[in-house]
């Protein structure tokens, strides 16, 4: 990977954007954020820290006591930090997951997601017209609640959530209804089977890995509760949120099978690229945050 080299030195004015996450050793972030950065000239930096749950608190703690100017949050933490935080923003709120904290003017820290709005932004980048689609998202976490108010703001007709606990997707759908999102689209739940994926599969126009599941290579690798070669079928677009490797299982297969692809890397761009218009109130230099994160995966 090539390295950034800082023309501006760490000092005593140096201001800090933390990740906060378990693991974090996989993230791009650091390398999109500070190449924007260094770009505008800001002497910020953007740190990855590794925070296991239960001392989730005090890291958030730690980041007001400490001066930072604001944080993303990734898994596991999207919906634990929420309660952590003195005040989130009604769109976050709404979704019960916050990926963004800005230290406010007050010392308060605020929770903000911005993976809905980087979600989007990807699919458009790569040509997928989410209004009238027909979805299947894998997954019920914090990253799937986005992904889910995103798809139903988008003008979805149907939306299928797939868990490996059925109970954790009925009870995302059921936050769906009482926000009134789902109004005018058809919600159903399911269990992660070989069976009622393929039926899913057939009948979708869109299918989004919104698990950890196929994250990491050899022995740090995360299996998928089934293989996508037993379910997956043509036809639809598969977008992974995952994007290290940058084609994981489910990518590898819905290419075989001729299907329109996309890897994570879009929705990390258009979401960090919202987080740091938050924290500094700057335009983000996309060019440059879309080459660091090219960089880092290898060119």
């Amino acid at each position: 990977m090539n390295r950034l080299v800082f023309g501006t030195a760490i000092d005593g004015h140096t201001q800090w954007v933390a990740l906060l996450g378990y693991p974090v050793k996989h993230s791009f972030s650091p390398a999109m954020h500070n190449a924007a950065f260094e770009r505008l000239g800001l002497n910020w930096r953007y740190s990855a820290h590794a925070v296991k749950p239960e001392d989730l608190g005090k890291a958030v703690a730690g980041l007001a006591a400490l001066g930072y100017r604001g944080a993303n949050v990734t898994v596991p933490h999207k919906e634990q930090v929420v309660s952590l935080l003195d005040r989130v923003d009604p769109s976050a709120k709404r979704l019960g997951a916050v990926n963004t904290i800005v230290m406010a003017g007050d010392g308060k820290t605020v929770g903000y997601n911005t993976d809905g709005i980087g979600f989007l932004h990807g699919l458009r980048q790569d040509g997928f017209a989410v209004a009238g689609a027909a979805a299947l998202l894998l997954g019920s976490g914090g990253a799937a609640r986005a992904v889910a108010f995103a798809l139903l703001d988008g003008g979805v007709r149907s939306l299928v959530v797939v868990n490996r606990t059925p109970e954790k997707a009925e009870a995302l759908l059921d936050a769906l209804r009482r926000s009134g999102a789902a109004e005018g689209a058809a919600l159903r739940a399911g269990r992660w089977e070989e069976a009622f994926l393929r039926e899913c599969a057939k009948e979708v126009d869109l299918v989004v890995n919104a698990t950890a599941s196929g994250m990491g290579k050899g022995e740090g690798s995360i299996a998928y509760p089934l293989s996508p070669k037993r379910w997956l079928s043509p036809g639809p677009f598969v977008c992974d949120l995952v994007y290290h490797p940058p084609e994981t299982e489910l990518l590898s297969v819905a290419r075989s099978l001729g299907c329109r692809c996309q890897n994570g890397l879009p929705m990390l761009l258009h979401q960090g690229a919202a987080a740091f218009a938050l924290w500094t109130g700057q335009e983000p230099p996309l060019t440059v945050m879309a080459e660091a994160l090219r960089q880092a995966n290898g060119g």
